[in-house]
């Protein structure tokens, strides 16, 4: 894996090598090496097509490396000084992780069904949880996503 400049600064995109045989695949994900922050705290989350997570930022820090495990997803940064951005279509067909420091606003549209797994620099307290948002339609993303009617949570709606 090597480890090219993005689009918005700190932001890292990773090549991810596929083994594939008759078996399957095998892939690895994450390099601490290669990122500027170790990471604490593994989620893996499931998506059907057309959900829209995000967009969230974190303000004490947290970064994520981010990588479909399979199916196809959507991946939009925001640098909400800027106003710069930042999308990549991840997963089967463009195996990359993508490393979004915290203070960026990210989320990923799900393009097909997929495993969306993120690995996180600090890890979640419920108490006190360092998640803010960005709306999904925000006018600096809004035509980045592939729909206008996406499914959303109920936080990520409001």
């Amino acid at each position: 894996m090597s480890a090219p400049a993005a689009a918005l600064p700190g932001l890292l995109r990773l090549p991810l090598r596929v083994f594939e045989d008759e078996r399957g695949w095998f892939c690895e994900v994450r390099r601490a090496s290669l990122l500027p922050s170790p990471t604490v705290q593994t989620n893996v989350s499931f998506s059907r097509r057309g959900v829209i997570r995000g967009l969230h930022y974190h303000e004490r820090g947290q970064d994520d490396l981010v990588a479909c495990l399979t199916g196809t997803a959507r991946v939009v940064g925001l640098d909400r000084e800027s106003g710069g951005v930042f999308t990549e279509d991840v997963g089967e067909d463009n195996p990359v992780a993508i490393y979004v420091p915290g203070h960026y606003a990210h989320g990923f549209e799900a393009l097909t069904d997929l495993l969306f797994c993120y690995h996180v620099t600090e890890e979640y307290d419920p108490d006190d949880p360092d998640e803010h948002g960005v709306p999904w339609d925000d006018p600096r993303v809004r035509d980045l996503w592939s729909t206008q009617t996406p499914i959303l949570s109920a936080r990520d709606a409001s």
